[in-house]
């Protein structure tokens, strides 16, 4: 019985690592809400299959609505994973976590949602791209910018989090 109280004991005095993958789950979700509330609704530039299904006729409007609706389902579900893994991490321990932690891993979920939505579907199977409102010769423009803007923000979230990784080495909260 004395052996199982100082296991469990061990366990919870046991100092937990920053849920890295939390912090990326958070930044996918966030990047996709972003594409889909600004880029797809606001600004209208695109929808998710607008380059094979345009939106010019009420049949291709409902399938690229429906489309968008699962995408932004889709989303919802990484931030809710996310939440759930860094309040299972938080709720079992007493750290401290430097904030560059958490924002440098949602950048770099953020920039990797970017990179793979702007490979996979403008690059790859042309569903839509970043920008239609203007001339077809110029999407090309829109789609690279999409990307550099994704490794900007995977670059710049990785350097964030490799400094705050240096910043929360070894503190705890007594």
């Amino acid at each position: 019985m004395l052996e199982a109280h100082r296991t469990m004991i061990d366990k919870q005095s046991r100092p937990r690592k920053f849920p890295v993958a939390a912090g990326v789950l958070f930044g996918l979700g966030l990047g996709g809400f972003f594409d889909g509330i600004v880029l797809h609704q606001v600004l209208q530039w695109h929808h998710m299959v607008s380059s094979k299904y345009p939106p010019d006729t009420i049949e291709n409007l409902r399938l690229n609505t429906l489309l968008d609706g699962i995408f932004h389902a889709s989303t919802y579900v990484f931030v809710v994973l996310g939440l759930l893994m860094l309040w299972r991490t938080a709720h079992k321990s007493h750290l401290w976590w430097s904030s560059k932690l958490l924002l440098g891993t949602i950048l770099m979920g953020f920039g990797m949602f970017n990179l793979v939505e702007g490979i996979v579907d403008h690059q790859v199977f042309g569903l839509h791209h970043v920008n239609e409102t203007v001339p077809r010769e110029q999407w090309i423009y829109w789609d690279v910018g999409f990307l550099i803007w994704g490794a900007a923000m995977l670059i710049g979230g990785w350097m964030l989090f490799r400094s705050g990784q240096k910043d929360s080495a070894g503190e705890t909260v007594r």
